[in-house]
């Protein structure tokens, strides 16, 4: 093939060889190190942000290797165009026998002469083409026979541009082969201009750009499936937010309950976010006066995130408190509240402490479902209150929940909590049975609170003390508190 120049310019000069084997060198070393990222890179299938970081890294990888193998025919010079020989044995039938996914096989020459309307291929586009490398090379006329029918107009047109405006050949089209296959070649060229500048010739480089452009759309397709995600997550969120600050109570300050008579609870509570976590978790607290006078306390967590759990615990808080005001003892409304989750669609697991305080006796009658039991302060020590049978809420079909009775006194203080107000060292459990190492660990950094809780005047400051002490450090999951102190 006659070196592709065109009249009007001289012909570039290659770079010095030493230059070229720095530029391999960098390739390769870049190649491995974004190799072993990709090693790294978790395979989840559910995982679109993992599925799109390897695939932006099969596409470097992509395109590195073609880097290095043009830098490798840089550093080498152009090929010799071999003269078509008869096919041998081995090569009859088998266009891609040199290699169909070697590196050097996706780059083929063409060149065409206007004046004898000869064609001169390189070995390299037979294979690119899956064209038997005995038969003739395609004219300009023949070549848009193998371009598919939405692609031949853009040929044409570049060709056309070529041959009689001396453009520049830059673009892509797809290509039948006549195994069935498509591929997508990227071809570039120009004119060569005999001594009076009329066009005597064109010469291109096709590249065989199916797997490039395959892993660029893989690219695309994991981005946008991310981007969904992303966006699902973040209306989620927002949805989950919106139904938490719908169900809570929104307290500012502490409040009395009841309202009116001798013993009114003054009660405060407060959520406390994860700081590891976007997604709401199904934590709740809540302070109710019953029509008999009497003050239902609760709290309660509801397994997952987002939407799930917090219209979950939405569902729970209401049938405790529609349970609680048709005047259903403790034991007997988590034993229902057990009874409906069971029934419901979705599986899961909640723990719940429920309370019902009398204030003319100041007693409290409470039980628990797998849940930390109430603390009691009092003349500045504290305790746990000994736990009444209870598993988790979902956990068996037809548990039955004890019940347990407190008398309290003037100045008393309960506190109830949800697992995870007191963050624990990373491997530590917080969940489990009485005696559970995390839990022991979090009753006595509260219980440690007790004589600062002695010298405070309301409910609210006993909650801005629990914030500032626990509420600035990392948690994994949110929490709640409620803190209820027994009045005169």
């Amino acid at each position: 093939m006659p070196p592709h120049l065109s009249a009007d310019r001289p012909s570039a000069q290659p770079p010095p060889r030493g230059s070229v084997d720095a530029l391999i060198s960098q390739t390769r070393r870049l190649r491995g190190e974004v190799d072993a990222v990709r090693r790294e890179t978790p395979v989840d299938e559910e995982d679109a942000q993992g599925r799109w970081q390897r695939a932006l890294c099969d596409l470097a990888l992509h395109q590195l290797r073609d880097l290095d193998a043009h830098l490798a025919q840089l550093r080498d010079g152009p090929p010799e165009v071999p003269v078509p020989a008869p096919a041998t044995a081995a090569h009859r039938g088998t266009p891609g026998a040199r290699g169909q996914d070697s590196l050097l096989s996706r780059v083929g020459s063409a060149e065409w002469n206007l004046l004898t309307d000869e064609a001169s291929w390189s070995g390299e586009l037979y294979e690119i083409l899956g064209r038997d490398a005995t038969a003739p090379p395609l004219t300009l006329d023949e070549l848009p026979s193998l371009v598919l029918d939405e692609d031949r107009p853009m040929l044409t047109t570049m060709v056309t541009d070529c041959l009689i405006d001396a453009k520049p050949i830059d673009g892509e089209f797809r290509i039948q082969r006549p195994d069935g296959g498509v591929r997508t070649v990227h071809m570039m060229g120009e004119p060569v201009l005999d001594a009076g500048g009329s066009t005597a010739s064109m010469w291109a480089v096709l590249r065989d750009v199916s797997e490039l452009r395959r892993s660029q759309r893989t690219v695309g397709e994991t981005r946008e499936t991310l981007q969904r995600q992303q966006h699902v997550a973040r209306t989620e969120h927002r949805l989950a937010v919106e139904l938490q600050e719908a169900v809570l109570p929104p307290w500012r300050g502490s409040l009395r309950f009841p309202r009116q008579g001798p013993g009114a609870l003054d009660v405060a509570a407060h959520y406390l976010p994860s700081s590891a976590s976007a997604l709401i978790g199904g934590n709740w607290y809540d302070a109710l006066e019953l029509p008999d006078g009497q003050t239902l306390l609760s709290v309660g967590d509801l397994t997952g995130h987002g939407v799930t759990a917090t219209s979950g615990m939405a569902m729970l808080l209401g049938a405790l408190r529609g349970m609680a005001v048709a005047g259903t003892q403790p034991g007997q409304l988590l034993s229902w509240l057990n009874q409906l989750i069971d029934s419901t669609v979705q599986p899961a697991l909640g723990s719940a402490v429920c309370c019902r305080y009398t204030p003319a006796t100041r007693t409290l009658g409470w039980a628990q479902a797998g849940h930390p039991a109430p603390l009691l302060f009092r003349d500045g020590t504290g305790c746990a209150l000994a736990a009444p049978d209870g598993v988790l809420l979902g956990a068996t079909s037809g548990a039955v929940y004890g019940q347990a009775e407190e008398t309290l006194r003037e100045g008393d203080l309960l506190l109830l909590h949800t697992e995870g107000l007191v963050p624990l060292p990373a491997g530590t459990s917080l969940a489990g049975t009485a005696g559970n190492p995390g839990e022991t660990a979090a009753v006595r950094s509260l219980l440690d609170l007790a004589p600062r809780f002695g010298e405070a005047r309301t409910a609210q400051d006993c909650i801005r003390m629990v914030v500032e002490e626990f509420g600035g450090t990392e948690r994994e999951e949110d929490a709640c508190v409620l803190v209820a102190r027994i009045g005169s």
